[in-house]
């Protein structure tokens, strides 16, 4: 048995703002299941509050010292199946209207940091694995092994980092190192997190920890190149050795067709398609789409950002419009993005929906009833929603990137293997060029179509292979 310390700023079933999350939903309770102790540490922000705050017990209250004034500090705790969460309490810096964006990110996730660091001194409680999140947490694995490495209890801990998402990295001015994060100068000057002229989180959590991970291994090798690097490449072929890449899974409970509770028609492989034509129905009349069970529908669940893709989309707008689907489209982002869908929905009633923001069960309905599932990313570290729509039988189409490339395999004509539909290049006219063909698919070619559907309902998307490969990581770490 490990004990096994996961620290991040979001996770299910209390807070989601990205796949983070749902990886901090899932991952530890499947650790869990293997027989090690796992716990999880998040801010305890707003909507955490408001909801949860109740059913939680105090665990300990103390102080940490941010901008030279001690800053009092209460944690609490609850029991979610296997797994103990705690939640950092300071309502000044947590109990705001978002999770992330304010000017004062760096010092609110500093103080989180440091809190973590004091919490396992407070509980007794110091983990075989101290396993960080993202940016939020980069400075953990440097503030233990710079400022407590006199102490056994925290010279034990083994440090596992992965990145979500390299393109957000906590960059800071370097004033922070003294007033903020305690550390001394000497880190700046020999350049172990020092970036333009400032400091990162991530930067300093790929050189500290003793094990860096991300979240697919196509990922894993694009961002070694100054494509995909985030000017951090030449940082991660530093440690391109302790670099793993473990594709995430989903969580099977939730995502059930045949038992989802957001669904108001239940389905499994033997009954898709009709359990689909009966969604896709009663999605069409909620949504104002033209009710037809038998037209395509092409389901969209995202952030509605340069990231995803959907400058492609735009690109190609009257040709999609001039193709036999329907396009129902769930997501919120840049401006420029919600004001073009809310125009081509206006152009185009009956035929393309568009719902600005997140709706949880909206979201596994448009799963549900969606024929094909839309994901043309320019990069794409895992991806979440690919793993999902495969779950429903939505095929997904995506562009060949990170986790994209590594979980949907495009359809074999001639073996009648594959999953779903991919395109390699980020250019709209491949994109149109593989959805035209998904169209002639679904229309004219129904047994392959019912084939490819069998195929991607029969993907293993579980965590229980990846599960795997984080209990040989942190083995294998173990033994340094």
């Amino acid at each position: 048995m490990m004990r096994i310390l996961h620290v991040a700023a979001e996770g299910l079933p209390f807070v989601k703002s990205g796949g983070l999350a749902d990886v901090i939903g899932s991952l530890p309770q499947e650790l869990a299941a293997k027989g090690n102790d796992v716990r999880v540490v998040l801010p305890l922000y707003r909507k955490i509050a408001c909801n949860y705050h109740q059913d939680f017990n105090l665990a300990a209250q103390y102080s940490v010292s941010i901008n030279y004034r001690e800053i009092p500090v209460s944690v609490w705790y609850q029991q979610v199946k296997s797994v103990t969460y705690y939640f950092v309490e300071h309502q000044g810096y947590f109990e705001r209207d978002a999770l992330y964006g304010y000017m004062d990110d760096g010092e609110r996730f500093a103080y989180f940091q440091k809190a973590v660091i004091e919490m396992m001194n407070q509980l007794d409680y110091f983990p075989d694995i101290l396993h960080c999140h993202d940016w939020h947490t980069g400075m953990i694995p440097a503030m233990i092994k710079e400022t407590h490495h006199y102490d056994d209890r925290y010279a034990h801990i083994r440090h596992v980092y992965t990145i979500h998402n390299l393109a957000y990295q906590g960059n800071f001015g370097p004033e922070m190192l003294d007033s903020c994060l305690g550390l001394p100068w000497s880190v700046y000057d020999n350049g172990n997190v020092r970036f333009d002229g400032g400091i990162s989180f991530m930067k300093s959590g790929i050189l500290y920890a003793d094990k860096v991970t991300t979240v697919s291994p196509s990922y894993a090798q694009e961002i070694l190149t100054p494509q995909y690097g985030e000017h951090l490449d030449l940082v991660l072929r530093l440690r391109e050795y302790d670099l793993w890449g473990i594709t995430n899974g989903i969580d099977l409970e939730e995502w059930n067709p045949k038992t989802d509770p957001c669904l108001p028609y239940h389905f499994n492989k033997v009954n898709v398609k009709r359990g689909k034509s009966e969604n896709k129905l009663a999605l069409q009349k909620d949504m104002g789409l033209q009710e037809n069970k038998d037209v395509m529908m092409v389901g969209v669940v995202s952030r509605l950002t340069w990231q995803k893709g959907f400058y492609l989309v735009i690109e190609q707008l009257s040709r999609l419009c001039a193709e036999p689907i329907q396009i129902m489209i769930l997501g919120s982002g840049e401006a420029a993005l919600e004001e073009k869908m809310y125009q081509l929905e206006a152009g185009n009633r009956g035929k393309i929906a568009f719902y600005r923001g997140y709706n949880e069960e909206l979201a596994h309905r448009v799963y549900a009833a969606s024929d094909l599932f839309l994901m043309p990313s320019l990069f794409e570290p895992c991806g979440i929603s690919q793993l999902i729509s495969m779950r429903y039988g939505a095929l997904p189409l995506v562009r060949e990137t990170g986790g994209l490339k590594d979980t949907v395999q495009p359809f074999n004509e001639f073996e009648k293997t594959g999953n779903g539909f991919s395109f390699t290049n980020y250019n709209s006219d491949e994109m149109m060029t593989v959805l035209e063909y998904a169209i002639h698919l679904y229309y004219d070619k129904k047994d392959d179509w019912r084939k490819l559907v069998q195929n991607a309902m029969n993907t293993d998307v579980s965590w229980e292979h990846s599960a795997n490969h984080y209990m040989r990581l942190y083995q294998e770490v173990s033994k340094q």
